[in-house]
């Protein structure tokens, strides 16, 4: 089910949260956490995607030591599309990324993904960097 498109359909949709956190099953994903992004500020929403690709820039581009991780994760409230990658910075939702007020329970990890090339995910740490220094910040840190 698209979270714009209330109708039931015959299987549900699957849901990945990327970070460096150790959860488990039956564990919440809550907003209130410093963000991983922008002015790194008591974040506001928590984040999940409908695509892996998203996922693992999630855990790539995580703040922390902790190891890299996917987890399974169901909505407990409605989602909205995430402002940094959608119609206000790309159009449409590519990355199908979605935010929520409302927490993400996680129901399962993924154990075997391919992360990506250590060049490339330098240049997108780099890329992040300039925007910070241009003082292009996260849209979740304005609203």
């Amino acid at each position: 089910m698209h979270p714009a498109d209330p109708r039931p359909s015959p299987f549900a949709q699957t849901y990945f949260h990327g970070t460096k956190a150790d959860l488990q099953p039956g564990d919440l994903i809550t907003p209130g956490f410093n963000s991983n992004f922008g002015q790194r500020r008591s974040a506001r929403y928590c984040f999940l995607t409908a695509t892996l690709d998203a996922a693992i820039w999630g855990a790539e581009l995580a703040v922390g030591t902790g190891r890299e991780r996917i987890y399974l994760v169901e909505p407990t409230g409605p989602l909205e599309d995430d402002p940094d990658v959608t119609d206000r910075r790309f159009p449409g939702n590519p990355t199908m990324s979605y935010r929520a007020t409302q927490p993400f329970k996680v129901v399962g990890e993924v154990t075997l993904w391919q992360g990506h090339p250590a060049g490339q995910i330098r240049a997108m740490k780099d890329s992040l960097a300039r925007l910070g220094e241009q003082g292009i910040d996260s849209l979740n840190d304005t609203e």
